[in-house]
């Protein structure tokens, strides 16, 4: 198992009567592109912002790179970089005269950290432009080479493509894959857009109104959404046998008791329905399936929703 950078146990936060984040479990191990999957308002701020020490759990506790005591945590921080919400730049300074200014303020020596944090962001060509003039995509890439001026070993983005352009959404991703693959390293990334996470993350966690539903790698992600044969019945247990019996499958999910998801025979529903009716299943339909991340979310947060 690779080294976790970041762990939590029943991590909480309240304001008065209500709990935006509700005992949070999470663990996110070196190298990864954590995915934190939800609607807004879901929980996502909160929870980054508990991390990056901007606001302070109700309860539960939180490890970074093993470092669990408030000084060790705050040692541990200086190996973060955090991108929440929109970063607060100087309207009338350029790029690198913002960064400038955020470089001495950190404490953070040589003036080579600016340069560097350009060059990651891709603004190295941004020039006299001063920040009221950028488009919201130059703004965006300015708010990430701000959180990687320290070099982090971890990397905690909200919400960072909200906003862009599709060529920019490319771009940002494209950065954030050179910096994973080039200098390893964690992120973690909050999105409702799930269509761009798909192209990222190499693990989910699914959040909705405050809990955490499911946390799954992208392999096992993969092979839940793959292409069946979904299937409506009186009886799951029954329909089961049946498959296993008399169809000789064994490559079949049972996701509650009315429904079950068949990934072979993908091109014999009228066998497969012959089967289940001749062994006295009662089958209300079947529907060829291929689910992706956001029908996988909104079927989760259905199943909550209904529990």
């Amino acid at each position: 198992m690779a080294e976790p950078v970041l762990t939590t146990r029943g991590l909480t936060k309240r304001y008065g009567g209500t709990v935006a984040a509700d005992h949070i479990d999470m663990t996110i191990e070196k190298g990864q592109i954590y995915g934190l999957v939800g609607r807004n308002g879901a929980g996502k701020t909160t929870i980054i912002r508990m991390i990056t020490a901007q606001s302070a759990p109700s309860e539960g506790e939180l490890a970074l790179f093993g470092a669990h005591t408030p000084r060790d945590l705050a040692r541990m921080r200086s190996r973060t970089g955090a991108m929440v919400e929109t970063p607060s730049f100087y309207p009338y300074l350029t790029a690198r005269q913002n960064l400038e200014y955020y470089r001495i303020q950190r404490g953070i020596p040589g003036k080579r950290a600016v340069d560097e944090a350009l060059e990651a962001a891709g603004l190295t060509n941004t020039g006299r432009k001063v920040f009221k003039n950028f488009s919201l995509g130059m703004k965006q890439r300015l708010g990430l080479a701000l959180a990687l001026m320290n070099h982090p070993d971890f990397l905690l983005l909200d919400e960072p493509i909200n906003g862009l352009d599709p060529e920019g959404i490319v771009e940002f991703r494209n950065l954030l894959l050179d910096l994973n693959r080039e200098r390893q390293t964690t992120i973690l990334i909050s999105s409702h857009i799930l269509s761009e996470l798909a192209n990222l993350a190499t693990c989910y966690g699914f959040i909705d109104h405050g809990v955490m539903l499911e946390q799954i790698s992208a392999p096992r992600l993969e092979e839940k959404c793959r292409a069946c044969l979904e299937l409506h019945v009186d009886d799951a247990s029954r329909a089961a046998l049946a498959l296993e019996r008399q169809l000789g499958s064994m490559d079949y999910e049972v996701l509650n008791d009315t429904v079950i998801r068949l990934y072979s025979h993908l091109e014999e529903p009228a066998e497969v329905t012959r089967t289940l009716v001749e062994a006295g299943v009662g089958l209300a339909t079947i529907e060829s399936r291929g689910a992706n991340l956001e029908d996988y979310f909104l079927t989760l947060i259905g199943g909550a929703h209904h529990a």
